[in-house]
């Protein structure tokens, strides 16, 4: 997983609720490859593309400066819906590494966690007033730093967000669920050597 410590990077201010994982990635793309050409045109895809392909120019996303954002600055609700690890998955392929919201649907807050997105949530006044400052800035710089647990708006405000103490490891470490169980190895091994000396039966031993 890749590591997440600090970000600088352009925001965009997406001032809508609800944003459920069918519109981050639509049901039909659930099973294509991450690896697929073009991975990154499955995000939000029935909302920047016509049905010929061709981008829709009112979108966010695909209007300058917010075409090459790294973070979300959304509403309350955000990536409400399924369950699908697919909405992640289009996110970071798009290049968003962070997403500051109100609240989140809880499944897509730990998909997030364990793929190596940040989730930020804020009060809802402090969302809007960075928000606002972004759409204001018309491109200018959120910074994250996730060790001090902080975000800066681009009018220099500063605001700080909680987050549990093993995901926050686990993202600057780069530790997925895999690689954070593989840091016990040694210990799973010396536990099963013992459990198997203490009981040999069970291993048709005597």
């Amino acid at each position: 997983m890749e590591r997440f410590v600090t970000l600088t990077a352009i925001a965009a201010p997406l001032a809508e609720p609800n944003v459920d994982t069918n519109q981050l990635c639509p049901t039909r793309f659930n099973k294509v490859a991450r690896e697929a050409p073009d991975y990154q045109r499955i995000l939000f895809h029935d909302r920047r593309f016509d049905a010929d392909g061709k981008e829709r120019p009112e979108f966010l996303l695909n209007r300058p400066p917010w075409r090459e954002a790294k973070i979300i600055v959304a509403d309350r609700n955000f990536g409400c819906g399924s369950s699908r690890e697919s909405a992640v998955y289009a996110l970071m392929a798009f290049g968003i590494r962070a997403v500051i919201a109100s609240s989140f649907g809880d499944i897509f807050r730990s998909n997030s966690l364990k793929n190596g997105l940040l989730p930020v949530q804020l009060p809802d006044d402090a969302v809007t007033a960075l928000r606002d400052a972004v759409t204001a800035s018309q491109g200018g710089a959120v910074a994250i730093d996730l060790p001090a647990q902080t975000v800066t708006g681009p009018d220099g405000t500063a605001y700080r967000f909680d987050i549990h103490p093993l995901r926050k490891r686990c993202l600057v470490e780069g530790l997925d669920d895999f690689a954070l169980t593989d840091r016990y190895a040694d210990e799973f091994a010396a536990f099963e050597a013992r459990y198997r000396a203490e009981t040999p039966w069970l291993f048709g031993e005597r």
